[in-house]
């Protein structure tokens, strides 16, 4: 399983204590919105891991950032995250890594020019070279050449004649 965490704030309804997805049909009032602490993510992770006893895992940290609560809260939210999955990691060592997209961004790709117009989401050029980092580590030599043609298909089905 490839799992990506994108914030570590969310919103907890506050009658129950329970973290929603976002329901549009309740008041808002009725919810409060907060960061998650290191050790409540990674009691969300590591239960996953233990409820999926046969799969091993990815997890990644998006490189898009959250700027609701400006450039520090990113920074905030995204290192609780690190802190998190690197717990969870440790717990289950033979079954989880860790794939550095957020760090590739910030460290190795650290100019503007790879983030789109919005300064918050990578550019495409940022994330075929992610993309290219990702599979390099992960997809076995010998099925480098069945996934180009994939995506050779898959690019060929896409085309739209003009005339």
């Amino acid at each position: 399983m490839i799992i990506t965490l994108g914030t570590s704030w969310c919103y907890e309804h506050i009658a129950t204590g329970e973290i929603v997805s976002n329901c549009l049909k309740i008041d808002q009032k009725e919810f409060r919105r907060r960061r998650l602490s290191v050790a409540e993510v990674a009691s969300m992770l590591k239960s996953l891991i233990a409820r999926n006893g046969g799969k091993e895992f990815i997890f990644t940290v998006s490189p898009i950032r959250h700027m609701k609560d400006g450039a520090h809260g990113n920074q905030l939210s995204k290192s609780t995250l690190l802190l998190a999955i690197d717990e969870a990691c440790r717990a289950f060592p033979d079954r989880t890594e860790y794939f550095p997209s957020f760090e590739i961004v910030m460290d190795e790709l650290r100019d503007y020019r790879f983030y789109a117009e919005d300064m918050v989401h990578p550019s495409e050029q940022a994330a075929d070279y992610i993309w290219r980092r990702f599979a390099d580590s992960v997809i076995p030599e010998d099925e480098k050449v069945t996934l180009a043609e994939r995506v050779r298909e898959l690019k060929r089905s896409m085309h739209r004649e003009m005339h």
